[in-house]
């Protein structure tokens, strides 16, 4: 299940993306817009910064802008900083494996087998997916309505 710091996490990316071209934009009008709890999102967004992907400015005028272009932040870089690994069981984990603890043999163990295929196809989606295609998506959707 998504946490829901990658959630906000997301949500905050795509309000930041859409903001693009305007200047960098307050905490708090993030939390309103998104109903995200302020000091929540102040963690989160100070994650996401050091990882990269925001720039912030201090003072009048300041905020939080993206440091990359929407098209070029993947949702599994998201997940990977706001939650750590995207394998369900750690022993199929690629980023963060450890044998689990009631495994007797790897090898030739089924639902170790089974989740590194569930694995591999979450990774090829959350891989493609980028904040832009989310944007896409949410635009393409509100003209269906």
């Amino acid at each position: 299940m998504l946490s829901k710091k990658t959630k906000y996490a997301i949500k905050a990316l795509v309000v930041l993306g859409k903001n693009m071209d305007n200047p960098p934009m307050q905490i708090q009008k993030i939390a309103e817009q998104e109903s995200i709890p302020k000091k929540f999102l102040e963690q989160i967004l100070l994650d996401l910064r050091n990882a990269g992907f925001l720039f912030s400015k201090k003072g009048a005028g300041g905020g939080y802008s993206l440091n990359k272009k929407p098209e070029d932040i993947f949702l599994v870089q998201v997940m990977r900083v706001t939650d750590g690994p995207i394998a369900m069981v750690p022993c199929a984990s690629l980023n963060f494996y450890h044998k689990c603890e009631e495994c007797e043999d790897e090898k030739t163990c089924g639902i170790r087998s089974a989740f590194i295929d569930v694995r591999d196809a979450t990774l090829k989606v959350l891989t493609e997916t980028s904040i832009a295609h989310i944007i896409a998506r949410e635009d393409k959707m509100k003209l269906l309505l």
